[in-house]
């Protein structure tokens, strides 16, 4: 673990390092090393893949690394300073390049001509969006349930405002009509989160009550045992609990229900790379987001989907596995 300055301001990224491409052996060098660059989910950080070090470390030839976004996990956290008032555009194109930048500031300083970008949800967006622009740095994009790929639903915004939510049981997914309680919950969230406040806020406002809010999150995680769970709801806790910065950026990235305000499925269609995806079986993320664009792009870069048994949007900690079997089949067909 090291963290990586990437500027002259005292910016930083924390960067776990396992070297397994032959860096101790004389006849190799770094053009035969083979690198690959994990990043992490939205209120998460790189202990998060805690689960998955110990099999793609040991791939022969690869280099594995795992950062925290600038802003997130134990990453220096500067100001963050959303540009909502200036349009739309102006918002998301500075967002993204906060992330996107740092990235390829980070990809300089360790010396990295090409990589593997994995990236998890959040991550997965971000990866997308660097690969986009900077294409001659990237082998192969992994995305690993991407948030941001389909387009919302034309009614999104009306649904949210009044609270109105799809009905499970509805082929025809007719909105079903809920409380005024719900439908007050649903437009003061949808308020906080066009003004850019995040859960890492709730979190931080909730005083003494935090670590509970923390606890209930990671006990979702039932193929944990106690003693894993109480470790990472320790560590989310602490990464939580740290000084807001990028955080906030996510209410200039996506509108609410985590559809993106630009979304992926048509961005990339314009991908150079060769693009995978990787969806639980039960993941609240649809697949049917990576079949759209594998549909655009099939034919023109190397594309295809997994989808991990018995898992759900964190796959790579309910089922790592299977997680690591595909992720080593990606690397070594890289």
């Amino acid at each position: 673990l090291t963290d990586i300055d990437i500027d002259s301001h005292g910016n930083y990224i924390h960067t776990l390092a396992i070297r397994n491409g032959g860096s101790n052996n004389k006849e190799s060098t770094s053009q035969q090393r083979r690198n690959l660059v994990m990043t992490h989910g939205y209120f998460t950080g790189v202990g998060f893949f805690y689960r998955n070090y110990r099999d793609l470390g040991q791939v022969p030839g690869w280099d594995v690394y795992a950062i925290d976004w600038l802003g997130m996990g134990r990453s220096s956290r500067p100001a963050y300073k959303s540009r909502r008032s200036e349009g739309e555009d102006k918002r998301i194109s500075h967002a993204e390049e906060f992330f996107v930048e740092s990235l390829e500031e980070w990809r300089k300083r360790m010396g990295i001509d090409k990589m593997v970008l994995c990236g998890h949800s959040f991550g997965g967006y971000m990866n997308s969006v660097y690969a986009l622009k900077y294409p001659q740095h990237v082998e192969k994009l992994v995305l690993v349930s991407p948030i941001g790929v389909p387009e919302a639903p034309p009614d999104l915004e009306e649904r949210m405002r009044h609270g109105y939510v799809p009905s499970a049981n509805n082929a025809d997914d007719k909105p079903v009509r809920p409380s005024m309680q719900r439908a007050f919950l649903f437009r003061t969230a949808m308020s906080l989160w066009d003004r850019n406040y995040s859960p890492q806020w709730l979190v931080r406002s909730s005083g003494p009550f935090s670590r509970r809010i923390i606890d209930w999150y990671i006990g979702r995680f039932t193929m944990l045992t106690e003693e894993q769970r109480r470790g990472m709801a320790a560590y989310s806790h602490q990464i939580a609990i740290l000084p807001e910065s990028s955080a906030s950026a996510l209410g200039d990235i996506l509108r609410p229900a985590a559809f993106a305000r630009r979304p992926l499925v048509t961005r990339l269609a314009d991908v150079k790379v060769p693009t995978t995806f990787m969806y639980g079986s039960h993941d609240w993320v649809e697949h049917t987001g990576g079949l759209d664009v594998i549909r655009r792009i099939e034919g023109r870069v190397p594309t295809q989907l997994y989808r991990v048994p018995n898992a759900g949007h964190n796959m790579h900690i309910d089922n790592p596995k299977d997680f690591n079997r595909f992720m080593v089949s990606e690397m070594e067909s890289a």
